[in-house]
């Protein structure tokens, strides 16, 4: 009983962070094209903030949300700066992989110029520990497992119940009969960075109360995001968050059967036979490119 438990509750915990990174990459990515390698900086610098807007006296319940929201702004600025310009190049998607990948390194070495090598560690969103069955879990960790839901539900809402989102939609399934119909196509574009980089924040927030940080915090994330939209397909948001809680189950199984040693080749055996099988991603859907 103890095994399931452990099984069931850490394939929902890492499903969750996989799920919040893996979709602002996919988001970016439906609606512009473009892979964005920076994604991992705004999950560190979004702990960062937290942490930085409690040290200064801040309730964590008004720091949270601030941070989450400055790192949206940073990723519209992001798009701005280093993507826009770049937009109609036929290398588009390479060379917004060189720049991102040096933006996020510039920011993560200035991270460490200005918050030093030094872990630390923001408060959790809720705290205490309680016992599930024959395990001891934190209220932290309930907390992300039943807020990841709210988030993404509060995404899908956006994204099909709102004028602006459904403009999202638009970009995301045909750009130029966008522009025809008079939508802002550069303005969505920064939205996209906005809620990827939001999302990335609100994970990063997640894992800061969890464990220690530090300025690469965000590397192995971003990693695993990458594996996650490979494995659950890239052309919509709703295979990664599948792909996500598969995923989280997958290394929970392994880690609890195999030991953390093994779980990594086991992972990238199972991606390499899914893609041999099924290239497109397990959950692609039957279009070729839409925010569903």
């Amino acid at each position: 009983m103890g095994g399931t438990a452990d099984i069931l509750f850490g394939g929902l915990f890492q499903g969750s962070l996989y799920a919040m990174m893996a979709v602002g990459l996919a988001l970016v990515w439906t609606t512009i094209g473009v892979f964005n390698f920076s994604h991992g900086v705004f999950m560190m610098l979004g702990a960062y903030f937290a942490w930085q807007l409690v040290t200064w006296g801040l309730p964590p319940f008004l720091a949270f949300p601030l941070s989450v929201l400055a790192m949206a702004g940073m990723g519209w600025v992001l798009q701005a700066s280093v993507v826009r310009p770049l937009i109609g190049r036929s290398n588009l998607v390479l060379v917004v992989v060189i720049t991102t990948l040096a933006a996020g390194s510039l920011i993560e070495n200035g991270a460490l110029e200005v918050w030093g090598p030094r872990s630390k560690q923001i408060p959790p969103l809720v705290s205490g520990n309680v016992m599930l069955g024959s395990i001891g879990v934190s209220l932290h960790q309930i907390a992300i497992i039943l807020v990841t839901p709210l988030a993404l539900g509060a995404l899908w809402l956006f994204l099909n119940r709102t004028r602006l989102g459904l403009a999202l939609r638009a970009v995301a399934q045909n750009e130029d009969a966008s522009r025809l119909v008079g939508l802002n196509v550069t303005m969505l574009y920064g939205l996209s960075f906005g809620i990827a980089a939001a999302l990335a924040a609100l994970a990063g927030i997640f894992l800061g109360g969890y464990r220690f940080m530090s300025p690469v915090m965000g590397v192995d994330p971003l990693l695993k995001a990458l594996i996650v939209v490979v494995f659950g397909g890239i052309s919509s948001i709703s295979g990664p968050i599948y792909a996500a809680y598969l995923i989280g189950f997958f290394e929970a199984i392994a880690s609890y059967y195999f030991g953390l040693y093994w779980t990594p080749a086991l992972l990238f055996a199972a991606l390499i036979l899914t893609l041999m099988v099924k290239p497109e991603g397990l959950f692609t859907p039957n279009r070729s490119r839409g925010l569903a």
